[in-house]
């Protein structure tokens, strides 16, 4: 299935009526931004993915990347020449700074057009993901003359970046990083060693790649603080940018995978001959902080991926439950298979869970917007504290969900689904890596559970779980008569206050004993998840109900909400059960378990 429509309307009324299109036009960076130009902006976008993108996605699938016997590498049929339409379009650089040629645009109108990439084309969308990734990285950390070099170019979409960070031995342990990077007299690094899982290591869509790569300079200490971070661009460059000779850096093979076969995923070699030219980003010693604010926006961006790919199984999987006919209707004739219950209930589970991800995630990308530009300084700290509670929410729960609706699409098909000519394959297949890459879904349950939330007492997440509540009373004095509306914010009432002791009782176990955290941590991620996207979701229904001539689309957003809040919700109590059972003596059990 090569059609694709763009959530245009969802997007429209989560920035316009949920999250606030005013949060970000009161900041002194977006006074010019206005509905119409958001409308806009969604709209040629949307075309582009529609258009563009998507008809290429089974085309990526089957034909693949490819390494040459000359050591280059070549992307699907009609993948270079779509790139240079997306450079043509200017939408590599949305959210860059204009004085660098982007074009200056909040991240959460960013994030909505990435998510339309990520639906129509995945692989495809893989290379600006990594690349804006590095803008951010050279933005905030690369000297004056690096960013003079490379971001302009980077924004554009001349060139594209990279992120090197694992190697055979290392896995998600950083800390067992091999790479060497020895200074030369002239200021430069030789960089030797072997990266693997690197996303667009190589490909003939530009004529140059900027590899951000950790590596350990002599005598650096053991661990993660001797790792440092250098630029390695495939063609060395001069001062003012002219491509000069190849790098010694090489494509020494392509993974093959379950999925994202059209995103060339590199074995790459540096230093084979004299050692690779790299230059430092920031300090020695501090190159995973560095690196960290590139993952941060891939980690945003990863569980956009989930989102998207929920939203194209959805789509094809509703599609085909019109066109297939199994079963009698009411009238005796035969009846499409979107007449049966369990069919309905498995799109409704697929669409509800969708738009709630989608909700979270922008609420998120807003958060970062206010980080990086609102000037009071108390406000951009707690922007920034519940930007870096969001993410990790967002990308393990949405890539989860990915997962799962992707597998949802393929029931709905029934048989059919697991032919690979009707394309829902792709999506399970496709979907399986977002849970794994850019930090394991359980890294990411660590990190909400130990640096998010032990670390600061869960001051961040209380802040939170307070707006939510204020939003429940809200919704109970001002709609006492709408019934559904308070039953669903009882039911997300209840759900905050499990929560809360779920909080309580997290902070007790793990100050005592900090191994807990490792018990604790998924199902209290998916938990604080399906709360904190649940007060999204009220929000939204409070939204909807309250339209003067609700339409068609505000009716399938209320029935949406209701369905969540009915059947997706109550998982949250499910997963406080597991919580409340986990306890030290289970997770010191002296008998062996495996």
């Amino acid at each position: 299935m090569t059609d694709f429509t763009p959530p245009l309307q969802d997007f429209r009324f989560l920035i316009h009526d949920v999250i606030g299109i005013d949060t970000l036009a009161s900041l002194p960076a977006f006074t010019e931004i206005s509905p119409d130009l958001v409308d806009a902006i969604l709209e040629e976008a949307g075309k582009f993915a529609s258009s563009v993108l998507a008809p290429l996605n089974r085309v990526g699938d089957q034909e693949g990347a490819t390494l040459l016997s000359d050591g280059t590498v070549r992307t699907p049929t009609g993948w270079k020449e779509a790139y240079a339409q997306f450079c043509d379009g200017g939408w590599q650089g949305i959210s860059a700074p204009e004085a660098n040629g982007g074009m200056g645009l909040p991240i959460l109108l960013g994030a909505c057009v990435a998510e339309m990439w990520q639906s129509a084309n995945m692989a495809f969308a893989l290379c600006p993901m990594l690349t804006a990734g590095a803008i951010e990285a050279l933005t905030i950390h690369g000297t004056s003359q690096q960013r003079a070099l490379y971001l302009s170019r980077l924004v554009s979409g001349e060139w594209t970046g990279t992120m090197n960070l694992t190697e055979p031995q290392a896995g998600s342990d950083l800390s067992k990083v091999r790479t060497m990077a020895v200074p030369q007299n002239d200021g430069s690094y030789a960089i030797s060693g072997q990266k693997i899982y690197i996303t667009y290591g190589d490909h003939e869509m530009t004529e140059n790649i900027v590899h951000l790569v950790l590596a350990r300079t002599p005598g650096a200490p053991d661990g993660v603080k001797g790792i440092s971070l250098f630029i390695v661009p495939k063609f060395l460059v001069s001062e003012t940018g002219e491509i000069g000779k190849r790098n010694d850096v090489s494509c020494v093979s392509l993974e093959h995978k379950l999925g994202i076969h059209a995103s060339p995923t590199a074995v790459l070699s540096f230093g084979d001959q004299s050692g690779a030219i790299g230059y430092l980003v920031g300090e020695e010693g501090n190159g995973l902080a560095c690196m960290f604010t590139m993952m941060n926006n891939a980690r945003l961006a990863v569980g956009q991926q989930g989102v998207a790919i929920s939203e194209r199984a959805y789509q094809q999987a509703l599609a085909y439950s019109h066109q297939r006919k199994q079963g009698k209707a009411s009238t005796g004739d035969d009846a499409p298979i979107i007449m049966h219950g369990d069919v309905q209930r498995m799109l409704m589970r697929m669409r509800s869970s969708t738009e709630a991800a989608r909700a979270l995630s922008l609420y998120a990308a807003t958060q970062l917007d206010i980080a990086h530009h609102e000037i009071d300084e108390n406000l951009r700290t707690a922007a920034k504290a519940r930007a870096d509670l969001l993410i990790p929410l967002v990308k393990a729960w949405s890539t989860d969900l990915g997962v799962d609706n992707a597998s949802l699409g393929i029931q709905v098909h029934g048989g059919m689904g697991f032919i690979e000519e009707t394309g829902a394959a792709q999506h399970l297949r496709d979907a399986r890596i977002a849970p794994i890459y850019e930090g394991t879904n359980g890294i990411q349950a660590l990190d909400f559970i130990g640096r998010k939330v032990l670390r600061d007492q869960a001051h961040a997440l209380n802040a939170l779980i307070s707006d939510a509540r204020a939003t429940v009373e809200t919704a109970l004095s001002t709609e006492p008569n709408n019934r559904p509306l308070k039953t669903a914010a009882n039911q997300l009432k209840t759900a905050l206050s499990q929560l809360g002791e779920s909080t309580d009782l997290v902070l007790d176990r793990c100050n005592k004993d900090s191994e807990m955290a490792q018990a604790l941590a998924s199902p209290y991620l998916r938990q604080a998840a399906l709360c904190i996207s649940g007060w999204l979701m009220l929000r939204a229904l409070m939204a909807a109900s309250n339209a003067p001539e609700p339409s068609d689309f505000l009716w399938r957003k209320i029935s949406s909400c209701h369905f969540f809040f009915s059947q997706l919700l109550p998982e949250a109590a499910f997963v406080a059960a597991q919580i409340a059972n986990c306890d030290t003596a289970e997770l010191h059990e002296t008998q062996p378990l495996f």
